[in-house]
């Protein structure tokens, strides 16, 4: 259906509450939505003029058809729209990632174990902890764990390093026990770790009263060194959980939420007290819009209705536009009442602007994260005169070897940085010999050719060969540029704009070529000049890997044609069947019969041709 058309559609829907599903051509889910009133909030999406953010432009640009799911309320609505994003999790809903990943506490299984905090579970025997979903909790674990018992957070080796340097500053001011001094005794340190195990387990009750009943034990035996040890383990305790304020009323579960925005993202910052300390912080980033409040709707329902425990206090910045059918869900969920409120002064409210200042921060990071790659790009729009800077940037290099046979590469630079789904390789299909401008028109027509197939079907979407891109890069001059111009010409791509990069005698970038065959220095723009060197070198880069791996296959055949009666097919298939021409060799005649094609007579005569009888001549 056109845009008109689903226009036309949603005007004829009712003023009720309900759900929206939008679908693209495939008849793919992309959106889900609630709405008061289904007519008013679904047609806006298809009426002419109305302006909308670049993650709900594009979706629009997707949308084909919808259905809609009356509700009685917009509770029911809310709840509906809830289990359905679960479901189905549309391409264009928020996703609810925080980019931490798992978390875990790692503790080595060695003679003097080590306690660390790591993002990745390996498998190197060691015992892992978790895995939490947060890093902030599972590194806040790790640390308390390591400063209650003193354990050490050095880089030394124990026992190697024992006694060989002076004790570190933490070991001066009582923050570790001081293993590499050689006055602590293995057993000692071992029966450390495990509390400091047990307390990451299972908390901290009683652990004083466990450790003080040790020490008292270590003291009757005369053991002062542990007895002493474990003291200062109990010191350290209690100066720890003195130094952690309770910031909020100890019998309150409260969450506190806040949203943050730039012209482009939009971030969600989450601060969990319990037991009246910040145990937790969470923060999501979503990008291509700049509509809070929109955001806020749809993630307060995404973040506590799917999995996550819903605390007895939720205190916002601002409530969604549903508050009142969020928090009955809300209380549903929970089985108790729920308070979704804006506090408005005291204590709370400046946990609220704590909670927004975090997720200020972490946008002015992202920025930070991408602000010098977006200079790059509004320079280097500057440097070629293009209208905007471009996004995605795909670049092209063919490479060949001694036989005349050619392959090409592509590389995809997104927002700057390399895209490494983006990258393809391609095998000329009707380019014989050497040749670099037909191998180039040959490579970009098929590509244009697959852009095309993939947007007018509708089919494979989700493949970056979908996209199309902002400004196109050949490595090569003005022959590159004129031959892959002309195999453009007819295509989607004909207004994409097209460059070459030349290089000079020592195989450096030296300037750009466009379309019409005009040269433009760069060399005096530092950061361009260095931004298409680095684009260069990695197409080149790619192109040269794969030609290589084809010229390993390629030697790996030869070997396998020399055996009499084998040619180039046979040949690919045993290569596919045992992957190199050493297990070809040390396979037997009935593993050799197994490859398809290949008979009796044929797998003896190659067996024997690997493995000849000796004759004893």
């Amino acid at each position: 259906m056109t845009k008109k058309e689903l226009y036309q559609k949603a005007c004829m829907l009712p003023l009720l509450p309900g759900v929206y599903i939008i679908r693209d051509k495939t008849d793919t889910i992309i959106y889900i939505g609630k709405a008061k009133r289904l007519r008013t909030r679904v047609s806006q999406y298809f009426r002419e003029g109305v302006p909308h953010d670049n993650k709900v432009t594009q979706m629009i640009a997707h949308a084909f058809s919808f259905d809609v799911i009356v509700c009685q309320s917009e509770f029911e609505a809310l709840v509906l729209e809830a289990s359905q994003i679960k479901a189905h999790t549309p391409k264009y809903n928020i996703l609810l990632k925080d980019d931490k990943g798992y978390s875990y506490i790692r503790v080595t299984k060695e003679e003097w174990p080590r306690l660390s905090f790591v993002l990745q579970k390996e498998e190197d025997g060691a015992e892992y902890i978790g895995p939490y979903t947060s890093s902030f909790a599972a590194r806040e674990l790790a640390e308390t764990a390591m400063d209650f018992f003193l354990l050490p957070r050095c880089g030394k080796r124990f026992p190697q390093d024992i006694g060989k340097t002076r004790p570190c500053l933490n070991a001066h001011i009582g923050k570790c026990m001081g293993v590499c001094s050689g006055k602590v005794k293995p057993e000692a340190y071992r029966e450390a770790v495990k509390s400091a195990v047990r307390l990451i387990k299972y908390g901290k009750k009683d652990i004083v009263k466990s450790l003080t009943e040790q020490m008292e034990t270590a003291a009757e035996r005369l053991d002062f060194e542990t007895a002493a040890l474990l003291r200062d383990q109990i010191a350290a305790i209690n100066k720890v959980s003195a130094g952690q304020k309770v910031v909020v009323d100890p019998d309150v579960e409260m969450d506190v939420v806040a949203l943050a925005g730039t012209p482009r993202s939009v971030c969600a910052a989450v601060l969990r007290f319990r037991d009246g300390r910040l145990t937790d912080k969470r923060e999501f980033v979503f990008h291509d819009t700049a509509d809070i409040a929109a955001v806020r709707e749809e993630f307060l329902p995404r973040y506590y209705l799917d999995d996550e425990q819903i605390p007895r206090v939720i205190a916002v910045d601002e409530l969604p536009a549903a508050a009142e059918a969020l928090q009955q869900a809300l209380e549903q969920k929970r089985g108790t009442k729920v308070q979704l409120y804006v506090p408005q002064r005291g204590d709370v409210r400046k946990l609220v602007e704590m909670a927004y200042t975090n997720a200020v921060e972490r946008l002015a990071r992202e920025s930070g994260r991408y602000g010098r790659e977006e200079k790059l790009l509004d320079e280097l729009a500057q440097v070629l005169g293009l209208k905007k800077a471009p996004k995605t940037i795909e670049s092209y290099d063919i490479s060949n070897w001694g036989d005349g046979s050619s392959v090409c590469g592509m590389v995809v630079f997104r927002d700057g940085k390399p895209y490494k789904p983006g990258y393809r390789r391609f095998k000329m299909q009707t380019v014989y010999g050497t040749d670099d401008y037909a191998s180039l028109a040959e490579t970009l027509s098929r590509r244009a050719a697959e852009y095309e197939q993939r947007t007018r079907s509708g089919a494979g979407l989700d493949n970056y060969f979908a996209e199309k891109p902002d400004l196109i890069l050949l490595d090569g001059g003005k022959g590159q540029v004129s031959a892959v111009k002309q195999a453009l010409q007819n295509t989607l791509f004909v207004d994409v704009p097209l460059y070459g990069m030349v290089k000079n005698d020592h195989h450096r970038t030296r300037a750009i070529i466009d379309s019409h065959g005009r040269e433009i220095a760069i060399n005096m723009t530092r950061g361009t000049f260095t931004f298409i060197t680095s684009i260069q070198d990695e197409v080149h880069r790619f192109a040269n890997a794969y030609r290589k791996q084809q010229m390993k296959k390629k030697s790996y055949a030869s070997t396998l044609t020399e055996v009499p009666g084998v040619g180039p097919a046979t040949a690919k298939a045993l290569l596919a069947h045992f992957k190199s021409v050493g297990a070809v060799r040390a396979a037997s005649v009935e593993e050799l019969q197994a490859v398809q094609g290949i008979g009796p007579a044929m797998a003896k005569t190659i067996y024997l041709h690997f493995n000849p009888v000796d004759t004893g001549e």
